[in-house]
């Protein structure tokens, strides 16, 4: 039987396991199982806890389809709150290995528990090749993507270590992201498939945002793709550095700080449940 928690980050929700011990054989094939919302328990992924040479822990997030992904906001914080809370740390500020680079974290302790986290979430990258997106070199802002279907939108496109998609729509709420999401996705310009964030400008420190993820489908929250949102809205004059990002699943608080380049984020780490999975 595996040992498992199951997490939130304003509804970006994961599964999380102590891989230090369990050694698990095929994770891509787990999380497609465990994060079916029918026949599983039901998440919008699996990550694990490793051991690191190079910080703290290691972290490996395992998308629904089983799909590897680099990182992500709303998993590494509720991968704080794992650690601390079950008393693999005592430390309130850690660094975690990724796949897309080590990140320091600051963990915010009420009653003997974490209630929230603050990411150093590193820079925003910003040349093509970078993201990774096919095309002439240079940066992504405001250009003009056609879709299949003749419709053509106005996109910023960078990475947070993992690629992102800006679109700014006037509704948010009435957009069609189901229809339009997986189209940019699968884009023949995203070698690596791309994440999508439908973007809705309320003033210049509140912003509205869906996110289609790749290889989850619309999420409830992406911590990666909110500090993707900040950057393209600074870059593009919408907003002012600090930013509310308000989510399906509830509100985070970013920053890109101009001293040192990096966006940090900071939101709330809630544990669900803990359960048995036979193996």
């Amino acid at each position: 039987m595996i040992q498992f928690t199951k997490m939130h980050g304003t509804g970006n929700d994961y599964i999380y396991i102590n891989d230090l011990d369990v050694k698990i054989k095929n994770p891509g094939k787990l999380a497609v199982d465990m994060s079916d919302r029918h026949y599983g328990i039901g998440s919008d992924g699996l990550i694990l806890i490793l051991p690191s040479q190079t910080g703290d822990f290691k972290m490996r997030m395992f998308n629904a389809d089983g799909s590897e992904a680099e990182m992500c906001g709303n998993g590494i914080r509720c991968f704080a709150k794992y650690v601390y809370d079950h008393r693999l740390t005592r430390k309130k500020s850690i660094a975690v290995e990724t796949l897309a680079g080590l990140l320091n974290l600051k963990l915010y302790i009420n009653n003997n528990r974490v209630s929230s986290v603050n990411v150093n979430m590193g820079e925003p990258l910003f040349q093509r090749e970078q993201i990774p997106m096919l095309g002439d070199p240079g940066m992504v802002i405001n250009e003009i993507l056609p879709l299949d279907d003749g419709a053509r939108f106005n996109i910023t496109s960078l990475s947070m270590g993992n690629p992102h998609v800006i679109i700014f729509v006037e509704d948010i709420e009435n957009f069609p992201v189901r229809k339009y999401g997986p189209m940019i996705e699968n884009h023949h310009l995203f070698p690596m498939r791309t994440n999508v964030e439908f973007v809705q400008v309320i003033t210049r420190n509140i912003i509205a945002q869906r996110t289609w993820e790749r290889g989850s489908g619309e999420t409830l929250s992406c911590g990666t793709g909110a500090s993707a949102a900040t950057a393209a809205c600074v870059l593009n004059k919408k907003t002012d550095n600090k930013v509310k990002v308000r989510l399906r699943g509830g509100e985070l608080e970013l920053n890109w700080n101009t001293e040192d380049n990096n966006i940090y984020l900071k939101g709330p780490a809630v544990e669900v449940f803990q359960g048995t999975w036979p193996h």
